[in-house]
């Protein structure tokens, strides 16, 4: 048996994704609708505030595509919480002109691929990035991915020796796109369908195709790496909300 890697886990992560159903929204008056977004809005304070503490944290993006209109990313320190974070928000009445397209249940997570000799649990930088406030970047993108199972590529049937080796060098990679893209890698084997789920963070859109591109042709995910469906998206403010969801008269 190879010896399975060891991984650092920090705070729960819930992608939900929704479609809005412009139809009845649009049969709504201005001052229905208005109400309806102060309701969600007052919510999101809430979430405003549980990110200044550091208890937390959320984001809100407006989805390119068919494949949903909004994804609401929540983080959180326990799974419980994003339980009721999502029962909460399914009793708005912002949430009844909504459904669910998809949706994604993972933790952050950092492996012993790339060893350190720093204390976890003492180490800021660590602990930031097991614990990470959202960037307010302006695009995001999220896709699951699994380790591939299949013959002779079977990622979980290589020695941790060759699997450290081939991270160091997928890492690298990664390294070049320091300051263009941020990522936050969450693990989700035995919460989701996929393994691990990875939302990236740009200012330029482009960077997520150079970045994904380029690690095509890098081993771990040439020969071992299988990918889900992409979602693309910016990201929004709680000042971006009423604009978005406003209906010319």
């Amino acid at each position: 048996m190879a010896e399975p890697a060891k991984t650092l886990d920090g705070w729960y992560c819930y992608h939900d994704f929704r479609t809005i159903n412009w139809a009845e929204w649009k049969q709504l008056s201005e001052t229905e609708r208005d109400s309806i977004l102060n309701e969600f809005l007052e919510l999101a304070k809430q979430w405003d505030d549980t990110q200044a503490k550091f208890e937390g944290s959320h984001g809100l993006y407006s989805i390119l595509g068919q494949k949903a209109d909004l994804m609401i990313l929540w983080l959180r320190p326990t799974m419980d919480e994003l339980i009721e974070l999502e029962n909460e928000f399914n009793k708005t009445r912002l949430a009844a002109f909504t459904t669910p397209t998809y949706s994604y249940v993972s933790v952050v997570e950092l492996s012993n691929y790339l060893p350190s000799d720093k204390d976890p649990e003492q180490d800021p930088e660590i602990q930031a990035r097991l614990k990470p406030i959202l960037p307010k970047w302006k695009y995001v993108c999220f896709y699951p991915m699994d380790k591939r199972r299949d013959g002779d590529d079977n990622w979980y049937m290589l020695s941790m020796e060759e699997r450290s080796t081939m991270m160091r060098s997928h890492g690298m990679i990664g390294r070049t796109y320091a300051g263009k893209v941020r990522q936050i890698i969450s693990g989700s084997v035995g919460f989701d369908d996929w393994e691990w789920g990875v939302t990236l963070f740009a200012h330029d859109v482009l960077q997520f195709k150079k970045l994904i591109y380029e690690m095509r042709f890098d081993e771990v995910s040439a020969r071992y790496g299988d990918f889900g469906t992409f979602y693309v998206g910016q990201t929004m403010d709680e000042s971006d909300i009423k604009p978005y969801f406003s209906i010319a008269e």
